[in-house]
C-alpha cells in the first residue's frame, strides 16, 4: 500500500504573505454576532464546561433526539472516538479527508482503502465496498474531490453488522443541505458534522456526532472529560439557531456562485475541474503539478497539494473558493 502523509493538511501550505487558497475555511474570522456571543461567555471560563445545551441545540436543529447527539471538539475528535470501535475489517473510501484513516491506524487497526476513479468522476459505487467491511468511512461532499454523493447511494452502504460513518463537514456549504443523512436515524449510520468551515472556527474546535443512542453512549464513555470547551459549546448553540441557519444558507449560495465563477475561469485556461464539485473547493490536475504549486507560491498563492491524499498524485491540486476579486488575481497568476 502506498505511503501517504496522512497528517498533512492545508494549513501547512500557508505562509506569511501568501493568499490562502489551501484551507477550506470560508470566512477569515467568525461573524461579528458570533464573536460577540463568544466574548460574552469569557466570564464563564472559570467553571468546568457543560455541553448539554449544545447537544439540545444540535438535536433541535436536525430533528433528532437528545440521546442521538454527542458534541465533540471538532470532527477530528469524533474520528478518534470512532476509531476506538471494535472492527475486523475497517475500510476508508478515498480520496477523502485523511484523519479518519490516521485515527484508525493510530488505534491499531489494519485499514483497507477503496479508491474511487477519476475517470468516473469520483462517484460512489456501493458495490466497490467489500461486504465484509464492518466500519466504513465516507466523506459527503468529499474532501478533496468536492463530489456530493446521492443519499440513496450512501444509504445503500448501510447493512447489519456494519457501522457507516458519513463525514458531512462541508454539507452546510451546500445550498439546501441536499443529500444529507443528518436528520435520519438509520441503523448503523453515524454522521459527523463540523462548525469550522462555514463559521471560521478552526481554532475553536466545534463539531458533533449523530447516531443511534447505543453508539453515542459508547463514544461518550471514551470521550475525555470536558473535551468540549465552554466557548465551543456556546458557538454550537449560536450556530444552530434559525437565524444562523438562514445566514449559512446565504453563505452557501454565495459560495456556489463563486465556485461556478472559478470553474469558468479555470476552463478558460484549458484546465478542467475533476468530478462535479458541490463544496467550496475544486480539484484539478495539471502536468507538472509540483512545479506549478511552487511557482504559485512564488507568485503569492498557496494551494493544497494533492499527493498526500490516497488515490491522488503530485499533479493534483485543490483550490479553495474565494471571492471573485481574489479568483481573478489567482487565475491571472495561474495563467
Amino acid at each position: 500500500m502506498a505511503d501517504y502523509d496522512l497528517h498533512h493538511h492545508g494549513d501547512r501550505e500557508v505562509g506569511d504573505g501568501l493568499v490562502d487558497l489551501a484551507v477550506n475555511v470560508r470566512l477569515p474570522a467568525p461573524p461579528a454576532w458570533l464573536r460577540a456571543e463568544l466574548a460574552a461567555a469569557l466570564d464563564d471560563l472559570a467553571a468546568y464546561p457543560d455541553p448539554t445545551r449544545a447537544a439540545e441545540a444540535v438535536a433541535a436543529r436536525h430533528g433528532r433526539d437528545f440521546s442521538d447527539v454527542l458534541v465533540t471538539a471538532g470532527a477530528a475528535e469524533a474520528f478518534t472516538l470512532l476509531a476506538s470501535l471494535p472492527a475486523v475489517h475497517p475500510v476508508v473510501i478515498h480520496p477523502q479527508f485523511t484523519e479518519p484513516e490516521a485515527a484508525l491506524r493510530a488505534a491499531g487497526h489494519s485499514v483497507d482503502r477503496v479508491i474511487l476513479s477519476e475517470a468516473d468522476g469520483y462517484r460512489l459505487a456501493p458495490s466497490l465496498v467489500p461486504a465484509s467491511a464492518d466500519l466504513v468511512f465516507l466523506g459527503n461532499p468529499t474532501n478533496p474531490t468536492s463530489v456530493l454523493h446521492p443519499a440513496d447511494s450512501v444509504r445503500a452502504l448501510a447493512r447489519p453488522g456494519r457501522t457507516l460513518v458519513v463525514d458531512e463537514a462541508f454539507l452546510d456549504a451546500v445550498p439546501g443541505e441536499v443529500e444529507s443523512l443528518a436528520g435520519e436515524r438509520i441503523p448503523g449510520v453515524v454522521v459527523v458534522r463540523s462548525l469550522t468551515k462555514t463559521w471560521g472556527l478552526a481554532g475553536l474546535r466545534a463539531g458533533y456526532v449523530l447516531g443511534e443512542p447505543s453508539l453515542i453512549a459508547r463514544l461518550r464513555s471514551v470521550q475525555p472529560p470536558w473535551s468540549v470547551s465552554t466557548l465551543a459549546a456556546v458557538a454550537t448553540v449560536a450556530c444552530c439557531r434559525p437565524a444562523a441557519l438562514e445566514e449559512a444558507e446565504k453563505l452557501a449560495a454565495a459560495a456556489e456562485a463563486d465556485r461556478d465563477y472559478l470553474e469558468s475561469g479555470l476552463s478558460a485556461l484549458g484546465i478542467p475541474v475533476l468530478g462535479i464539485p458541490r463544496g467550496p473547493f475544486v480539484l484539478i490536475r495539471v502536468p507538472g503539478g509540483t512545479d506549478v504549486r511552487l511557482r504559485l507560491r512564488e507568485a503569492g498563492y498557496a494551494v493544497r497539494r494533492g499527493d498526500t491524499f490516497p488515490g491522488l498524485g503530485t499533479d493534483h491540486l485543490r483550490i479553495a473558493v474565494r471571492d471573485r476579486a481574489t479568483t481573478d488575481a489567482f487565475l491571472a497568476a495561474l495563467g
